[in-house]
């Protein structure tokens, strides 16, 4: 089967993380920020791409790694296994509630810009909605950042 590398934004403001619905396609689910590394690019340069896209921000104040782990996608219809690279950005400049954003790159080809409307929870409401493991390694920033 193949493997597939993936990257993973934790994204935070103080014990809130980022998460997103896609406003065109809410059957997607509650996701964080993520996606594909690409061939010969390293996994920490990876995340803060796919978090600039995604979100439309860029300034944090570190990118922490967290863990990998591993994901079957086949559950998801893809006959591919995930190597997934898990990172912390805690964000320095002022956000949002709440806010849409277009991404305009994104690695599935699609033309038109994905719309992505995304807002802040309390990690462990994130943790017990987020789709297909997208949280699995929350508990790891739970240990070092306060609940709102």
């Amino acid at each position: 089967m193949r493997v597939v590398g993936k990257a993973f934004a934790y994204i935070t403001n103080g014990g809130r993380l980022l998460v997103f619905e896609h406003a065109d396609f809410p059957e997607a689910g509650l996701q964080v920020p993520a996606g594909t590394i690409l061939p010969g690019e390293p996994p920490d340069t990876a995340v803060v791409r796919e978090a600039r896209e995604e979100t439309g921000l860029g300034a944090f104040s570190a990118v922490e790694f967290i863990g990998t782990s591993e994901f079957d996608a086949r559950r998801m219809g893809k006959e591919e296994m995930h190597l997934r690279h898990f990172f912390h950005l805690p964000v320095v400049a002022p956000v949002p509630e709440r806010w849409r954003h277009h991404e305009r790159d994104g690695s599935d080809g699609a033309r038109e810009p994905i719309a992505f409307d995304l807002y802040w929870l309390p990690m462990s409401i994130a943790a017990a909605r987020l789709i297909a493991d997208h949280g699995q390694l929350i508990a790891a920033l739970r240990d070092v950042l306060p609940e709102p």
